[in-house]
C-alpha cells in the first residue's frame, strides 16, 4: 500500500513538472497544494481497511470475547473429563510422619483402682505406601499398601526401641447392594464431554452469527450513508436547477419550497446515517477486538449457489452433531442414575477385608524376617427397621422426577424437530426472495436515474421524484437485509446441524491443541 501511493505521488509530480527545478518547488503554492491533497488521499487510503465476510469471521474466532469464553467452557470440561479418568487409574500415595515427638502426661489406671499421671517422652517415625484402584464393573476399591513404623520410648532405659512393619497387605472395600458409581459415570461422563465438545463447535458457529449480524448492521449503515450522500447531492442538484426554472416560469414557488425542504431533508438525513454508521462500526469493531482507530469498509460478500437443502438431511445431522443430542442422553442417564441411588439405599451392606503380614523386632532388619499374617474381614449391615417410608418415598420421588424428565425431553425433541422445519423452509424461499430484492434494486434504480432526468426537463413532478427516490431507497435497504437472512438462516442450520454443506463434511476441531494451548 505505501508504494503504491509512493509511485502514485512521483507520477503526479511528474506530470506537473515539479520535479524539473525541485527550489522552486517550495515556493511554488500549487505544489504545497498537490502535496496536501495527496497526502489525505494517502490517509485516507491507509485508514480504510476492506474487510469481507469471511475474513470478520476468522477475526471473530480469533480475537472475540465470545470465542474466549467458549474455548474456556471447553477447557473447564476437558479437565473434568479428564479428572474422570484418572479416577479410573491407580493411584499411588504416600504418607508419613517425620518424626512424631511427644513429651506430656497420660492418665492411668492401676490395679487397685487408682490413677496415676504418667509421663510420656517417645519418639515415632512412621510411614505408608499405598497403590489403590477402583474397581468400576463392581464399584468396590482394592489397596495395596506396605508401611513401617518406629517407636522409640526416650523415658525409659534399655533396649526398648520397636519396629513394627506389614510389608505387604491387600485391603479391598465393596458395597454390596449400593449404587455401582463408578459403572453409571463410565456412561454419562464420555457423553457429557462429547456434549462439550459439541457446544464448544456450536458457540463457535454462534460467534459467526453474530459476527454476521454486526456485519450487515455496517453493510446498510454505508450503503444507507451512500444513498444519503447521492440523495443530497441529487437534491441540490434538482433544487439549483428548479432555481432557474422557477425564475423562467415553468414551477410555482410551492413547488420550489418544497424541493428546498427536500434538499433541507437529505441534508439532515445524511447526519443521522454519519451517526449510524460510526455506531455500528463501534459495535463490530468492540466485537471483533479491533482498536477504535481502525476503520473498517465492509464488502458486499459473493453469494454462494448453495443447493436446495433437504429437511430429513439436517434433521439427520442435528441428531448425530448437535449437543441437545447429547444432553438428551445425559439427562436421560442421570435420572435413572437418580432412581438406582435411591434403591440402593434403601439397605446397605457393605464388605471390608484385609489381608498380609506384619512384623515387629527391636532390629529393623529383623522386622521384615519374622513375620506374622493378619487377616481382617468386617461385613456392615444397615437395614432400616422402621424409616415410615422415608427410603421408599425417596424411590418414589426419583421416579417420579425420571417420569417428567422423559416428557420434558419427548417435548423439547418436538420442538427441536420443528425449529428445524421451519428454519430450513426460510432458508430454501430465502434464496428467492434475495433474487426478487436483487431485480428489484436494480429496477428501483433504473427507474430513479430516469425520473431525475425526466425531472430535469419538465416531464415529471416533484411528487413523482420523490416517490421514485423512496422505492430506490427501500430497494437497496431491502436487498441488503434479505441477503442478511439468507447467511444467517444458512450459518443458522449450520450450528444446529455442525455440518458444512459447502464442503458436505462435518464440522471439528483439534480439540486436544485447542485445550492444551
Amino acid at each position: 500500500m505505501h508504494k503504491i501511493i509512493f509511485h502514485t505521488l512521483q507520477k503526479i509530480f511528474q506530470i506537473l513538472g515539479f520535479e524539473k527545478n525541485p527550489k522552486a518547488q517550495i515556493r511554488n503554492p500549487n505544489y504545497l497544494m498537490t502535496l496536501l491533497f495527496v497526502f489525505i488521499m494517502a490517509t485516507e487510503v491507509l485508514a480504510q481497511q476492506p474487510l469481507t465476510l469471511p475474513e470478520a469471521i476468522e477475526l471473530a474466532r480469533l480475537q472475540s470475547v465470545d470465542a474466549a469464553v467458549a474455548l474456556n467452557q471447553l477447557k473447564t470440561s476437558y479437565w473434568e473429563y479428564r479428572t474422570y479418568r484418572a479416577n479410573l487409574l491407580p493411584e499411588i500415595n504416600i504418607s508419613a510422619t517425620l518424626p512424631d515427638y511427644r513429651k506430656s502426661y497420660n492418665l492411668y489406671q492401676l490395679d487397685d483402682g487408682t490413677y496415676k499421671y504418667v509421663r510420656n517422652n517417645s519418639l515415632r517415625v512412621t510411614g505408608d505406601v499405598s497403590i489403590d484402584q477402583n474397581i468400576w464393573f463392581t464399584g468396590g476399591k482394592l489397596s495395596i499398601n506396605t508401611s513401617m513404623q518406629f517407636v522409640d520410648p526416650l523415658n525409659t532405659t534399655g533396649a526398648n526401641r520397636y519396629f513394627m512393619t506389614v510389608p505387604v497387605g491387600v485391603t479391598l472395600s465393596q458395597p454390596i447392594f449400593a449404587v455401582n458409581n463408578m459403572k453409571w459415570k463410565r456412561r454419562i461422563e464420555p457423553i457429557r464431554y462429547k456434549e462439550a465438545q459439541a457446544a464448544y463447535l456450536e458457540n463457535v458457529e454462534t460467534v459467526t452469527l453474530r459476527t454476521i449480524m454486526y456485519y450487515f448492521q455496517l453493510l446498510l449503515a454505508k450503503e444507507n450513508l451512500n444513498i444519503a450522500s447521492q440523495n443530497k447531492e441529487n437534491a441540490d442538484r434538482i433544487f439549483e436547477i428548479a432555481q432557474a426554472r422557477r425564475q423562467m416560469g415553468q414551477i410555482s414557488e410551492n413547488e420550489l419550497l418544497q424541493l428546498k425542504l427536500s434538499a433541507l431533508k437529505a441534508e439532515s438525513n445524511l447526519t443521522k446515517e454519519q451517526s449510524s454508521l460510526n455506531s455500528a462500526m463501534f459495535r463490530l469493531r468492540s466485537f471483533l477486538g479491533l482498536s477504535e482507530t481502525d476503520n473498517i469498509d465492509p464488502v458486499i460478500p459473493d453469494m454462494l449457489n448453495y443447493p436446495v437443502i433437504n429437511y430429513q438431511n439436517v434433521l439427520n445431522k442435528a441428531q448425530e452433531n448437535n449437543p441437545f443430542a447429547q444432553n438428551i442422553r445425559r439427562r436421560q442417564l442421570e435420572a435413572d442414575y437418580e432412581v438406582a441411588q435411591a434403591k440402593g439405599a434403601l439397605r446397605e451392606i457393605d464388605l471390608f477385608a484385609s489381608v498380609g503380614y506384619t512384623g515387629q523386632e527391636q532390629i529393623f532388619k529383623s522386622a521384615y524376617q519374622n513375620l506374622m499374617d493378619y487377616q481382617i474381614v468386617q461385613v456392615g449391615v444397615k437395614i432400616p427397621i422402621l424409616d415410615w417410608g422415608k427410603r421408599k418415598g425417596r424411590v418414589k420421588v426419583a421416579e417420579s422426577n425420571r417420569e417428567v424428565i422423559t416428557s420434558r425431553l419427548k417435548q423439547e425433541q418436538m420442538n427441536f424437530n420443528q425449529d428445524i422445519f421451519l428454519l430450513v423452509e426460510q432458508y430454501n424461499n430465502q434464496a428467492e426472495q434475495l433474487r426478487i430484492a436483487k431485480e428489484a434494486d436494480e429496477i428501483a434504480q433504473k427507474r430513479y436515474n430516469t425520473s431525475v432526468e425526466s425531472f430535469m426537463i419538465g416531464k415529471i413532478n416533484t411528487l413523482d421524484l420523490n416517490d421514485a427516490q423512496l422505492s430506490k431507497d427501500n430497494a437497496r435497504a431491502k436487498y441488503v437485509s434479505e441477503m442478511h437472512l439468507y447467511w444467517y438462516y444458512l450459518y443458522q442450520i449450520r450450528s444446529l446441524t455442525l455440518f458444512d454443506f459447502e464442503k458436505q463434511t462435518n464440522l471439528d476441531a483439534e480439540f486436544e491443541r485447542l485445550v492444551n494451548n
